[in-house]
C-alpha cells in the first residue's frame, strides 16, 4: 500500500499546507483537501501545486469550496447548503500512487451542526499524523488534539513539528503524548520542491512514509 495521510492540525495556521506539499514533494503524492473555506484569499490546492510544483493533474478537486474564511460549518450556512460526509469519497488515483489529504482547521472544527473534522477523518479511513508549532504552548495545544483525535479512534501515526528545533518541547510530547514525532519543518527563507524535499531527507524520519 502506498503512503497515504490525513494532515491535521492543533489550529489555523499552524503549517498544515506546507507540510502537505512537504509530503507532496517527497512522496510525488497526489493532494486533496476535501473542504476548502477563504477563497477569496486563494486555495491551499494552488499554494500546493506552487510550492512543490505539482502538476494540476495531481490536485484532486475540492468537494466543498467557500469564498469566506470562517469554519466549515458556518461557511455551509452562510451558503445555505449542509457538508454531507456521504458525499465525500476517496478519490479514484492509481492503487500504486501516493495520497494527502488536508484537513480544514484543527482537529475539532465543526463541519456541521453534529459533526467534527474527526468525523471526516474516520470517514476516509486515513492514518493521521498531527501538524503542531515548536513554541510555546505548544505542549498543551497538542497533547488536547492527540487526546481528541484518540477518543475519535482514529489511527495517528506520529506529530510533524514545524518552527524552529525546540528539544524540550519535542521530547515532552513525545514522552507525555505517547506519541513519535516523525519531522521537524525549520524556519524556511525559501520555499520550493527542492528544499522541501530536502527537508524530508534531513529531517523526517523516512521509514514512516515508506510504502
Amino acid at each position: 500500500m502506498p503512503s497515504r495521510f490525513f494532515i491535521t492540525g492543533t489550529d489555523t495556521g499552524v503549517g498544515k499546507t506546507v507540510v502537505s506539499a512537504l509530503l507532496c514533494a517527497a512522496l510525488d503524492a497526489h493532494y486533496w483537501k476535501p473542504i476548502q473555506t477563504g477563497t477569496r484569499e486563494g486555495t491551499d490546492s494552488k499554494t500546493v501545486m506552487h510550492l512543490a510544483q505539482l502538476p494540476r493533474s495531481r490536485v484532486v478537486p475540492e468537494v466543498y469550496r467557500f469564498t469566506p474564511p470562517v469554519s466549515p460549518h458556518l461557511a455551509a450556512q452562510r451558503a445555505g447548503i449542509r457538508i454531507e460526509l456521504r458525499k465525500i469519497r476517496m478519490p479514484h488515483i492509481p492503487a500504486r500512487e501516493a495520497l494527502v489529504a488536508e484537513g480544514a482547521g484543527g482537529v475539532l472544527v465543526p463541519i456541521n451542526k453534529s459533526q467534527f473534522m474527526t468525523h471526516l477523518m474516520r470517514h476516509l479511513k486515513l492514518p493521521v499524523l498531527l501538524v503542531s508549532r515548536t513554541a510555546l504552548g505548544t505542549i498543551n495545544h497538542t497533547l488536547l488534539s492527540l487526546a481528541a483525535l484518540r477518543a475519535a479512534r482514529l489511527d495517528v501515526r506520529g506529530v510533524v513539528l514545524v518552527g524552529p528545533p525546540n528539544s524540550e518541547n519535542r521530547k515532552a510530547i513525545e514522552r507525555y503524548g505517547d506519541i513519535p514525532v516523525v519531522g521537524n519543518v525549520p524556519k524556511l527563507a525559501k520555499i520550493d520542491r527542492n528544499v522541501l524535499r530536502a527537508v524530508f531527507q534531513r529531517h523526517f524520519d523516512r521509514a514512516v512514509f515508506q510504502s
